[in-house]
């Protein structure tokens, strides 16, 4: 049995002569640019579809000047918060075709690769840094290269780089605010160790756990931003008698540990031990979880992100200024007042 030959691609050059117009025309009637009569534009939308056309998006870059594509770099792709916010940015950019690359800097680095570089050869317009990527020279001559924005990062990982984030510390003064006002003292905050999403976290917590006169209760367990972290580090703070009657975890994830380490030792909750967690992720919204979280507003912050990337690609742009997205707590019930 003989293979059949490779078909040969259609070209523009192929849709016009079967829609019986010039190439410029069709060219202009697939792009939807340009004065082409309403008869005409079907006749090249018909002919592309029966020839199975695809444009080259690799001439189409060399003709136009630019490639209308934008990397987006995550550094973890595990955080389920980056859904909500990576889906926003898209959309928002697939609304003024561009299209989107993402890539994890977290694998990529494991491997040996460079994910950026990669990303700038391929002559992206722009630049999204998805979470906390640390500071290195690769990014900061990325950032001087094209427009560069760093989205849910409390600070950028080179100058330039504009930031559109949750102002986590205000969201941590939430967490604890609540948990006072339910009756709670001995409130304990797993951190998330030596990131800044945890520091800036962390911070808030301490400065309103001294707002509430309850600087002598602040116990900081340390963590890092992981299922598995939350657990281990749950099991050592609850297993005590003076136990806290509220866990503050630094983001939803190691929530779950907390929760899954109470339930090891017996613990109700949020009978025995009220936990909040932060980011609003959908775990948390599981009725099965009901987890107390802050809401980052994920999709929104993606967004702006995309709003203020757009704004970038004009000629002569000024990079805008850093945007800190308001927090909003959602309450459900894994927190609840103390036992008696």
């Amino acid at each position: 049995m003989t293979t059949p030959p490779h078909r040969r691609a259609a070209t523009i050059v192929d849709v016009a002569r079967r829609a019986g117009v010039s190439k410029s025309a069709a060219s202009l009637a697939l792009r939807g640019t340009g004065y082409v009569s309403e008869q005409k534009r079907e006749a090249v939308r018909r002919a592309a579809e029966e020839l199975g056309y695809r444009p080259n998006a690799a001439a189409r870059a060399l003709v136009e000047s630019r490639s209308r594509i934008v990397g987006v770099v995550l550094n973890d792709l595990r955080n389920p918060w980056f859904t909500g916010a990576v889906e926003g940015l898209g959309t928002r950019l697939d609304a003024a075709g561009l299209q989107v690359l993402m890539g994890d800097f977290r694998l990529d680095s494991r491997s040996g690769g460079s994910l950026v570089p990669k990303l700038l050869e391929l002559n992206v317009e722009g630049l999204v840094l998805v979470g906390t990527l640390p500071e290195s020279p690769v990014l900061a001559r990325a950032a001087a290269q094209v427009p560069t924005i760093a989205l849910g990062a409390p600070a950028g990982p080179a100058p330039g780089v504009t930031v559109v984030t949750n102002d986590d510390v205000a969201g941590a003064g939430l967490v604890v605010g609540h948990l006072v006002a339910l009756g709670h003292r001995r409130i304990a905050h797993v951190d998330g160790g030596d990131t800044a999403v945890g520091a800036a976290r962390r911070r808030g917590y301490g400065e309103a756990m001294r707002a509430a006169g309850l600087a002598r209760e602040i116990r900081v367990v340390p963590a890092d931003l992981t299922e598995e972290a939350g657990h281990r580090a749950a099991r050592v703070l609850l297993a005590g008698p003076d136990r806290p009657t509220a866990v503050f975890a630094v983001n939803d994830v190691v929530a779950l540990g907390v929760l899954s380490a109470a339930e090891e030792l017996g613990l109700a909750v949020p009978g025995d031990l009220s936990v909040a967690g932060y980011d609003n992720t959908p775990v948390a919204q599981l009725r099965r979880i009901g987890l107390t979280s802050v809401d980052t507003a994920g999709r929104a912050a993606g967004v702006r992100a995309g709003e203020l990337l757009l704004g970038r690609l004009a000629p002569g742009a000024p990079r805008p200024p850093d945007e800190l997205l308001p927090p909003v707590l959602e309450v459900r019930h894994s927190t609840a007042p103390p036992p008696a």
